[in-house]
Parts: C-alpha cells; structure tokens; sequence
C-alpha cells in the first residue's frame, strides 16, 4: 500500500518544479497564472504518461505492471480534463498557438476513447456489448496499426510543445524554456531509447520447441543464449519471434516454469499474432523484454506457513504451474484449473506429478466449466478462507467473477492477486 501511494504521489507531483518555475517568472493576474498552469499540469501529465508507456522493470518489481498501467490511463484522462479547464479559461491572442494547443487537444482525445476501447480492459473487461464490439472491430483492424494509432500521443505532445513556444506571454522567461524543452527532450529521449534501442539489450534465444497442446493452444520453448538469474516464478514478458509471416509487435506472455535457461510459454491462439504461432520454426530467433511480475516478490514477504491457493481459467493456468515449480514443497499449495473442455486440460499430467512429488503439500482440482462460489466454497477450507493468500489468473471476465465470489466468501481483497490475460 506504501508503495502505491508513493507511486501515484509521485506522478501526480511531477508537473510541480515546472509549474514552479514558471509561476515564478510569471507577472500575470493570480486568474492567468492559474489557467496557463492547468496547461501546463496537463502537458506534465502527459508527459508522465509517456515515460510509464515503456514499462520500466524495475517499476514493475516495485508496483507491479497492471498498476503502471492503470495510472498510465488516468493520467492521460486527467490530463484531457484540466487541459479542458484550460482551453475553456483561456483566450490566447496567437491564433496559430490556438489552433495548435486545439488540434493537440482534439488529438489526445481521439486516442483516449480509443484506448479505452481498445488498449485496456477498463469496459470491455465488465461489460460483455463492449467486449463484442471491441472483438468485432478488432478483425478489421490490424494490432500493429492499433498501436500506432496509441503512438499519435507523441504527436500531440510535440503540438502542445509548438504551442508554448508560440505564446510570446510565455516564451519570453528563458529560465522556464529552458527548463519546459529539457523535460520534453529527456521524456522523449526516454522514450525513443527503450523502444528503438533498449531491444539489443533485451534477453534473447532460440525456439528449441513450437508443439500443439491441443486445437487452439501451443507450448513454445525458447532457449536463452544466457541463463537469467533475473527470472522469477510467475513471470511473463513481452515476445517477439524474429521471423516472417508474424507481426513484428512485441506481445505478453507467462512462464510456465520457473527454468531460468529455458523460457517456455503457453499460448492460446485467439488474436492476429497468436494466431501465426503455428507457423514459427524450431530455430526462430526470439527477443524477450522482461522479465515482469510480482507473484514471486508477494509470495516470498508471506509467511512459510500461510498456504497458498492458485485459481487458473484457461491458459492461466501457465503462471501458476511456474509458480508451482518455484514454490512445490516448500509451501501447503491448492491449485484449482477451470477449462472448457476436457481436452483443454493439457496439464493434466504435469500437475499429477506435482501431486504425487508433494502428497501433503499439493493438492490440485480440475474441471470443466467456470468455478461458482457454491464450487469454491465447497473446495475451500476455512483456513484457507480465512488466512490464504489467493493468485487468480485467466480471461478478464472469469478473473473478475472469481475475485467477487471470493470477497463474498469472506477473502479480503488484500489477499487476492489477480492477472488478467487481455492485459
């Protein structure tokens, strides 16, 4: 909790040196000083927006990602609002700084509901005519163009920054463009290094194995060219095969183990990438941005005897067999695995052989169909209820029903940790 109210008063502070500065070359009525401040928090805004988009791993080990990016939205909706209050309070006497500031304004707003949409699951995670309008126009709409489209907030704020240096009211206090172009150039620069050149420092390997678990799921195994020690039970990264025929966008996906040589993922064939697994050779060069999580970092602060519960829908079950592998012996695990069908139970096996290597430490269950509370509670002890420490990953829709019927047996919050797969 610390750590969240850090990171948010952090980014929430960030406009202040600048607003600072500015306020105090600024001889305007207390009224102006206000609204040109407003600009300028939201362009900060912005701004901080853009340095979280790169997805800093060691911000990831401290907050974990889904929290970077649920702040990476709101201040990107916050900054559309005070940038509202100040359009809406401010009459500037360059027409052309105007336009600009408006064209900039009009821009971001356009990405944002786009974004909601489409780049989180803030709607289509809860409301199911969302998620079939998103679904449909995603057919239409290939992912590499979507994420570019995501991109046009760098125009936007290269067009905010044209507007400050065109208001002469402005632009005349030397000491604030000096510091106003610094900030952007060092937030850019930031940003361009991480997705331009930070990739040849990105963990990289072989594909050693690319096998069909069933219909719509494969296993992929990459070999490092170097073992990480940085790779922790439950992690996931970002991938990227170097080969034609596949989008050359870089995409999440969970360890299944917890072997730091050999990255292997459970992927499910749902979108226009994972779609083009199949056609990976064995030989791909592979490039791996990560490692990202905090399952193993909030599992190791909890106490050995405190038992752990894992819930996996689907391929989510994948972080949790890592987690198993890390944690098997060690500590009193459950793992609960809903599918669809019974042939997508394709770890039957590995999880059997969990079981039979810790008979009173590991117990698992599997079945076909979403788990009820009235399934949950019948599954649950009432230690397990009252102190264990719950992971839930799987489809948006199945996590966040299985968190409900949680609470309403009686888990804290506190004690739940979820992963989303349409993150």
């Amino acid at each position: 909790m610390t750590r969240s109210l850090l990171f948010y008063a952090a980014a929430l502070l960030f406009p202040l040196p600048l607003v600072a500065i500015l306020n105090t070359q600024l001889t305007d009525a207390a009224r102006v000083r206000m609204v040109i401040s407003l600009g300028l928090i939201a362009y900060c805004w912005w701004l901080a927006a853009i340095l979280l988009s790169v997805r800093p791993t060691w911000l990831d080990r401290w907050v974990g990602l889904p929290q970077i990016y649920a702040l990476h939205g709101s201040l990107g909706i916050a900054a559309l609002v005070v940038a509202y209050l100040h359009i809406d309070n401010n009459y500037a006497h360059n027409m052309l700084a105007r336009d600009v500031g408006n064209w900039a304004f009009y821009l971001s707003l356009g990405v944002a509901a786009y974004s909601i949409l489409f780049m989180s699951g803030w709607l289509a995670d809860r409301l199911l005519l969302v998620a079939r309008i998103k679904r449909g126009l995603e057919r239409l709409l290939d992912h590499r163009i979507a994420v570019w489209l995501h991109r046009l907030n760098l125009v936007a704020v290269a067009l905010i920054a044209v507007h400050v240096h065109l208001i002469v009211q402005i632009n005349r206090h030397l000491v604030f463009m000096i510091a106003f172009d610094l900030v952007t150039l060092a937030v850019l620069g930031v940003y361009a290094w991480k997705k331009w050149i930070a990739p040849d420092s990105f963990l990289t390997g072989t594909v050693r194995e690319n096998r069909a678990l069933n219909a719509s799921t494969r296993q992929v195994a990459i070999a490092l060219d170097e073992p990480s020690s940085r790779i922790r039970p439950g992690d996931f990264f970002f991938l990227r095969f170097e080969t034609d025929g596949i989008p050359r966008e870089r995409h999440p996906f969970s360890l299944t183990g917890d072997d730091q040589g050999l990255a292997t993922f459970t992927i499910r064939q749902i979108g226009d990438f994972t779609r083009a697994v199949p056609q990976v050779p064995v030989g791909t060069r592979s490039r791996l941005e990560g490692p990202f999580g905090r399952f193993d970092g909030i599992l190791k602060e909890t106490p050995a005897q405190i038992p752990l519960v894992f819930i996996g829908m689907g391929a989510g079950v994948a972080p949790l067999l890592s987690l198993a592998a890390g944690y098997a012996g060690d500590r009193a695990i459950t793992l609960l695995w809903s599918v669809h069908r019974d042939d997508d139970a394709y770890y039957r096996s590995l999880i059997e052989d969990f079981e039979n290597a810790n008979p009173d430490r590991f117990d698992a269950h599997i079945q076909v169909g979403r788990f009820t509370r009235d399934r949950l509670a019948a599954l649950l002890s009432a230690e397990q209820i009252g102190k264990a420490q719950f992971v839930v990953v799987g489809p948006a829709q199945a996590v966040l029903a299985a968190q409900r019927h949680l609470r309403r047996l009686g888990v804290s919050h506190r004690r739940i940790h979820h992963e989303r797969l349409t993150m």
